[in-house]
């Protein structure tokens, strides 16, 4: 029996929202986004599933909309950020300005868009035979526990007509804002398809190495997407927790650990696997496919707007004005949070040389490790 005069402390206003709303929650370090089991879903009129990381951090969560054929969901508005990807499937998404303007715009797999904050919307699966699966990334536990407040957070008029940008970012079109490489950013509310887009070199985590930072609908969530080469890795890094890193293109392996830790925690990823490195873990991305792997990073707090002093120090080294390498890759050796590939240890090298064997894929790291 629950007493009910006992105090209330360690509120997690969050969690118990998510109780009441009827959905399964799926909990663990690394989860294949396509394997999730999900239920209906009174708030949206689909199926849906909550995903919960071991390294989520306090700030964001996942959720995962399964939308059958035809199916639409209910409309919807709220305060907090949401940035979502398409796994599977083909269908289209209306958003309503406050004045009653409407921009649609129809999306596919690998498509990656973000509501305005708080404005009205609707998906819609534009298939009759094919369900459809978005897996959306949102600051929801941080809004929920910072109001604690469910009205406020689901039914506030506010508009916030500056977030929806110019019409283009609707269309697939954006602007490139050039900075420094690992910096460069491409604003839009849309990108079609993730696999296609062009990304800019960012060699000081890897030869090869490619990028570019995503400011969607002008918000405070942050995505990237980056790319591996054949035959190739990444130096590794660590930063805060919350960073929620997804497969978009090609297959391989990431190694996890904690300074002074003897053995390695290893995730095995593909398409629609999705991790999120635990705070200040170290972490390292392998491709062991015939083609170059991309994946999408998702968190909260992006290049424009931080946020948290963890971000401003990851995205941009700790400097208020941007424009410098962030810590993610700048070596431990001059205070920042990465690993060159001469300070790695010697098995790091060895386990990609087993993989990529069996792989049957041709290492090509020895030219500039």
């Amino acid at each position: 029996m629950t007493d009910s005069n006992a105090p209330r402390i360690g509120v997690d206003s969050y969690l118990e929202w998510l109780k009441g709303e009827g959905i399964p929650t799926v909990e663990d370090f690394g989860v294949d986004m396509f394997s999730v089991g999900t239920r209906p879903w009174a708030r949206l009129g689909v199926n849906a599933a909550a995903v919960h990381l071991k390294g989520r951090g306090d700030f964001v969560n996942m959720f995962l909309l399964d939308m059958p054929p035809g199916a639409a969901t209910s409309p919807q508005r709220h305060l907090y950020e949401e940035v979502l990807y398409v796994l599977s499937g083909r269908g289209s998404t209306t958003i309503e300005a406050a004045d009653g303007r409407k921009h649609t715009f129809e999306w596919g797999p690998k498509s990656l868009f973000a509501i305005p904050l708080n404005t009205r919307y609707r998906h819609f699966n534009g298939s009759g035979s094919e369900k459809a699966l978005l897996v959306s990334t949102t600051s929801l536990p941080a809004v929920l526990n910072m109001f604690h407040n469910e009205t406020f957070v689901f039914d506030n008029p506010h508009s916030f007509e500056e977030r929806i940008g110019q019409s283009k970012y609707f269309t697939g079109e954006g602007d490139f804002i050039p900075t420094v490489p690992g910096q460069h950013m491409w604003e839009t509310n849309f990108v079609p398809d993730l696999a296609a887009i062009e990304l800019k070199t960012w060699d000081e985590r890897g030869k090869g190495s490619k990028n570019i930072m995503f400011i969607l609908a002008d918000g405070t969530m942050h995505a990237h997407i980056s790319e591996m080469q054949v035959g190739t890795y990444k130096k590794a890094h660590r930063h805060g927790a919350d960073f929620h890193v997804m497969c978009v293109t090609g297959q391989g392996y990431s190694l996890l650990w904690y300074e002074g830790d003897a053995d390695f925690r290893r995730v095995n990823w593909k398409h629609g696997t999705v991790f999120a490195p635990p705070d200040r873990m170290f972490h390292q991305h392998f491709n062991t496919s015939a083609t170059p792997s991309r994946y999408l990073a998702t968190a909260f707090g992006s290049l424009r707007y931080p946020f948290t002093d963890s971000k401003r120090r990851s995205l941009t080294g700790g400097g208020a004005d941007g424009l410098k390498q962030g810590g993610v890759s700048t070596s431990v050796k001059q205070g920042g949070d990465q690993i060159e590939f001469e300070d790695q240890s010697p098995r790091i090298h060895q386990l990609y040389s087993e993989a990529t064997r069996t792989a049957g894929v041709e290492v090509t790291m020895d030219a500039f490790r």
